[in-house]
């Protein structure tokens, strides 16, 4: 028996999805390209955590994001001031919207800095890596320390995980404890990804089991995203202990979140 011919409206729908898709991945590498001749043009490997190399960073983010087809939305002003930010954490596209509209340097953990490119281009960059349960932590504190008092400001995810943008997960303030030695506010930025019909968009998360490669595939098939941005005003470390500074992160970012939901939701979400 003869197998059904699909019809030829479906066919073209298909050609122009592949069409598509192939599109991002030309874009995709041209970025990461261009990336690299920024990091090589402007010499930014040799002293890759210099405050005036997040206009280039800046610069790359806007980029990828375009490929990946994330609006950005800015809600108030993303603030200049050197600082500790700290952010919620859904995707590894966090890092491109973050970057899109501040003007930092990353914390990330160390199994990136191995990944095929992007590993060396995040290092060319400025970022800073850190081994997950391991003691350099504390070296990376002392590191993130220097950074801010020099006015490098450093971003990094004090969930320590993923999530799927629904709520805050418990902060791990150990990090905080550099903001309190530089005598540097933390700057609380929260992220919330909405796809067309007004909801939380369930692509953009990178959580479960699905790997990076296939989540970068399922990115690059998504249609077009609103990556809401939002920053806080900044908490004054001073007299803080890193418990309570923690604490107060912990209900600035649970509180900041709702407040951006309620904002840009069709449904905001109801917590138990």
């Amino acid at each position: 028996m003869n197998e059904p011919v699909k019809p030829k409206s479906s066919r073209l729908k298909g050609f122009s999805r592949f069409a598509l898709y192939v599109r991002k991945i030309v874009a995709s590498i041209g970025a990461i390209t261009q990336g690299f001749y920024l990091v090589y043009r402007y010499q930014l490997y040799k002293d890759p955590n210099n405050p005036i190399n997040t206009r280039y960073v800046q610069y790359f983010c806007r980029r990828l994001c375009k490929v990946f087809n994330i609006e950005i939305q800015v809600h108030g002003e993303i603030p200049r001031t050197p600082a500790l930010w700290v952010s919620n954490h859904i995707s590894w596209l966090d890092v491109a919207v973050l970057g899109s509209g501040a003007r930092v340097f990353f914390l990330a953990k160390a199994e990136i800095e191995k990944w095929p490119l992007l590993g060396k281009l995040a290092k060319g960059g400025g970022t800073l890596f850190i081994k997950r349960g391991s003691g350099d932590s504390v070296k990376i504190r002392e590191q993130m320390t220097e950074f801010l008092k020099q006015d490098s400001p450093v971003l990094f995810f004090p969930e320590a995980t993923t999530s799927d943008g629904t709520r805050i997960k418990k902060v791990h303030g150990r990090l905080l404890g550099a903001a309190i030695e530089a005598q540097r506010p933390v700057q609380v930025c929260l992220i919330c990804y909405v796809n067309q019909q007004g909801e939380l968009d369930t692509v953009a998360p990178f959580i479960g089991d699905t790997t990076f490669a296939k989540h970068v595939q399922n990115v690059l098939e998504m249609p077009n995203v609103i990556a809401h941005l939002m920053a806080l005003p900044a908490i004054d470390s001073t007299g803080h202990s890193v418990e309570s500074l923690t604490e107060e992160v912990q209900s600035k970012m649970i509180e900041g979140l709702a407040q951006l939901q309620a904002k840009v939701l069709k449904h905001p979400v109801q917590l138990d």
